[in-house]
């Protein structure tokens, strides 16, 4: 069973504006990303979206993924729900010249829509930070449309690695900060269980790799992310933090970094 963990993403809506403003920037930074990129397109082509098809985004931050689902072929509408106002706030500026989104505020575990209102229901990098899956997983299954799919795609942040070798103290920033902002560092591991329990026939789930070598950029935020929260713990104190955060930049510039995470994707169709 996936470990259950403080989850800065639970209690998103009630930080302070500075770490609010940095979350954006992460994510943002992320969907930038060409390799990220990649991998979600290749998500995506594994979902065979009927003509017209409605689409739930379940946990769309600042609607990354929601503005490429509203260009994705086949597509007529999305709907991106998330409960942290300030992420809608965002999502609503950057997909203001798409017609066919709209945000709400919503827990993915108590949609506010009717059954059988979607042809497809999304979930990216949302159901390792949800405690309880199951939840979300039964309500993504009583909005779809009979046959309707289900797709989602997440990190196996178990992986996630930035040591050059034994006892690097660049992986301590990395096991903090992940140990802090994931409440399931292994829910990809339990997917296709999860989904089978709640109804769903499994069509695909197939492995992603995300490497930086040599040059760094989201892993750098991962390694700063989790330097300020062992700052703030008490664990270190601030030279060594800002120590942290240089050492990551040098291997960067002296072409040494090295980062990786495993992401795996999963699509499925609801049986009635």
């Amino acid at each position: 069973m996936g470990q259950q963990v403080s989850d800065v993403w639970s209690d998103v809506a009630i930080l302070d504006t500075t770490v609010q403003e940095r979350l954006v920037g992460v994510l943002e930074t992320r969907g930038a990303d060409p390799r990220q990129q990649a991998m979600r397109q290749a998500f995506l082509a594994d979902v065979a979206f009927p003509a017209g098809a409605q689409v739930l985004e379940v946990g769309c931050g600042t609607g990354v993924l929601t503005r490429v689902l509203a260009r994705w072929p086949g597509v007529a509408a999305v709907v991106g729900v998330d409960p942290a106002p300030f992420l809608l706030d965002t999502a609503r500026t950057l997909a203001a010249d798409l017609t066919n989104v709209s945000f709400d505020q919503a827990d993915g575990r108590d949609l506010p829509f009717a059954d059988a209102s979607f042809d497809s229901v999304i979930f990216d990098s949302t159901l390792s930070h949800v405690p309880g899956p199951e939840g979300a997983l039964a309500e993504a299954f009583r909005v779809l449309r009979a046959d309707g799919w289900l797709a989602i795609f997440d990190g196996d942040y178990a992986t996630t690695t930035v040591a050059l070798g034994d006892h690097d103290p660049l992986q301590v920033c990395v096991d903090h900060m992940m140990a802090n902002s994931v409440t399931d560092r292994w829910v990809v591991r339990r997917l296709p269980a999860l989904v089978i329990e709640r109804g769903f026939a499994v069509i695909g789930f197939r492995s992603h790799g995300y490497v930086e070598a040599g040059e760094g950029s989201y892993m750098l935020t991962i390694i700063d992310r989790g330097a300020d929260m062992l700052r703030a713990s008490g664990s270190i104190g601030e030279e060594t933090a800002a120590a942290l955060k240089a050492e990551a930049r040098h291997r960067v510039t002296a072409g040494t970094f090295f980062g990786h995470i495993a992401y795996g994707s999963l699509t499925a169709r609801k049986r009635v």
